[in-house]
């Protein structure tokens, strides 16, 4: 068995990985995959990766965000460029705000921290049933592995980076809206008109797209390089566990980047407006 480093080298690991991954989400989104064992380890899934850590997620995730707006929102650079835009400053800095925190911060955020708190045990635990042979007892009696064992771990992992990330964009939304308007009403018409620029449907589209590409590289990666341990070899469960992390990182910073791609002229924009006046 290769280091972890080694794996995620090899282009067979790769290939591997990815047609686990299409048989593996095409399991996840069958009904037929449920049985009662199968959604109680799902609900179990949701339970430790999400409900268990919500309060101290969001916690962190509010503290996250009041520093960033605070930031923005005092920021001499925005005032600038506000100014030179013929923008007022509200209105730039808010446009701000929802850009760096929605956007981008708390997806990847979410993502890296379901991915340090639970991609490294759900590798763990697959690599442990590969070794001590649990997958092969599933296929002797007649049963799939796929659908009982790991199907239910990767919709319960995925559904909980997604609801993760969908409350700590609504907190940092409501967040936003206290920090500049405070209790008052009246502001509502100008954030829901930044809201409803910003949040066209092609970056709507976008940000949904990215969570669900987050939520699916959570769930397989570790659980999918996991199945590399061998069987009876305990000593190959932390090589499979050490390169599920460095392959999930890995994707997962492909993928923030392809994103920030796709939307390089608005954000080239923005920042060389704000440079411009530094």
């Amino acid at each position: 068995m290769a280091f972890g480093g080694e794996i995620i080298l090899q282009p067979r690991s790769w290939q591997r990985l990815l047609r686990f991954g299409g048989y593996a989400t095409v399991a996840a989104l069958s009904p037929s995959s449920y049985g009662p064992a199968a959604r109680a380890l799902a609900v179990r899934q949701i339970y430790l990766t999400a409900w268990k850590v919500l309060p101290a997620y969001l916690a962190f995730s509010a503290l996250l965000s009041v520093v960033i707006i605070e930031i923005l929102r005092n920021s001499e650079i925005v005032r600038s460029a506000a100014s030179a835009l013929g923008r007022t400053h509200v209105d730039t800095a808010l446009d701000l705000v929802l850009r760096v925190l929605v956007l981008e911060l708390i997806p990847l955020s979410t993502a890296i921290f379901v991915a340090l708190r639970s991609g490294a045990a759900i590798g763990a635990e697959v690599a442990l049933m590969r070794v001590q042979g649990a997958l092969e007892d599933h296929r002797e009696r007649g049963g799939s592995p796929l659908h009982a064992e790991l199907a239910p771990r990767i919709a319960g992992a995925a559904l909980s980076v997604f609801s993760l990330t969908a409350l700590s964009v609504a907190l940092a939304m409501f967040l936003a809206y206290m920090s500049f308007f405070g209790g008052s009403s009246a502001g509502f018409d100008m954030y829901t008109r930044i809201v409803g620029h910003l949040f066209n449907g092609f970056i709507l589209i976008g940000l949904l797209l990215k969570c669900l590409l987050f939520g699916l590289a959570v769930a397989l990666i570790p659980l999918a390089t996991g199945l590399e341990a061998e069987v009876g070899k305990l000593g190959t469960v932390p090589a499979a566990v050490l390169a599920g992390l460095m392959k999930l990182f890995l994707v997962i910073g492909v993928i923030e980047v392809l994103s920030l791609v796709i939307k390089y002229v608005d954000v080239v924009e923005v920042l060389s407006s704000l440079l411009k006046y530094d």
